[in-house]
């Protein structure tokens, strides 16, 4: 069985990129470019690359690698990668020398970093505003606007998440273990909010209510999950980035740690456990 982790190219592919991802809960991806090639990036994802590669700050998602479109369209492509709460810029390494070189980016947060292969599925991948880490130049990066207004509201991004465009590689960035779903025609799968970190078009989002009253206050889970109905796949994320911040938070604040945190019950604990 192949290794998930790492891609040679397939003979007659041009668009094709070599990578390697390596290590384990704080990953960083290898990408290997030929003369001409060119990956983007967040900026300030960069860890190391050889000095044939060039490196040139865009707007917008670089998806032309910056050479082509006017000046209201790279305005355009910025704008959408601000409303996601992403930087105005990306940057773009190109190979200008002969041969082969490399070039590494890192995830900011401990996590896995996925790779995808846009045209496996159909060519779009929504997933989480924040998730986007590095692709193959020609890899658009969008919006994906929640229709529904109370998923919009509560459902753990917001009604705005990014949108991924293309058929090349695309790197993201997920917290914590990723487990990948494929779900069936109907077939439902109840994930936290915060837990979703990317699904393909096909599958419908939506939001539930845990159950009972005790359920909403007790339970620590909040008020809904995500409803997911297949068809089409689902990555789920073990440990989301705004889970880690609260946690942390709460340990910097003297507060310490419950059982109960995240419902009613945790604060009611911290007065007992002498934490507020």
């Amino acid at each position: 069985m192949p290794n998930p982790w790492q891609h040679s190219r397939s003979s007659g592919s041009a668009d094709d990129i070599d990578f390697e991802i390596k290590g384990q809960e704080l990953q960083f991806v290898e990408i290997e470019l030929d003369t001409g090639e060119s990956a983007v990036a967040e900026a300030g994802a960069m860890v190391w690359k050889d000095a044939a590669i060039g490196m040139t700050t865009v707007f917008g998602d670089g998806s032309d690698g910056g050479s082509n479109g006017g000046f209201m369209g790279k305005l355009l492509g910025a704008g959408k990668r601000l409303v996601t709460g992403e930087s105005l810029f990306t940057t773009v390494f190109t190979h200008n020398g002969g041969g082969k070189a490399r070039v590494a980016f890192a995830s900011p947060t401990p996590g896995a970093i996925l790779p995808i292969k846009l045209d496996s599925l159909g060519g779009t991948l929504i997933c989480q505003k924040d998730a986007f880490l590095a692709a193959a130049r020609g890899v658009s990066i969008g919006i994906e606007f929640q229709r529904r207004i109370m998923t919009g509201l509560f459902g753990g991004e917001g009604f705005i998440m990014q949108r991924l465009d293309g058929d090349g590689w695309v790197f993201v960035q997920m917290g914590g273990t990723v487990v990948e779903r494929s779900l069936a025609p109907g077939e439902v799968l109840h994930v936290d909010t915060g837990c979703l970190a990317a699904y393909t078009p096909s599958v419908q989002f939506d939001l539930e209510t845990v159950g009972g009253v005790k359920s909403m206050l007790f339970g620590g889970e909040g008020l809904f999950y995500a409803r997911l109905t297949g068809p089409g796949k689902v990555w789920i994320q073990s440990l989301p980035f705004s889970r880690l911040a609260g946690r942390m938070l709460q340990a910097a604040g003297g507060r310490g740690q419950n059982r109960g945190e995240g419902s009613l019950l945790g604060e009611f604990g911290d007065l007992i456990g002498g934490n507020r």
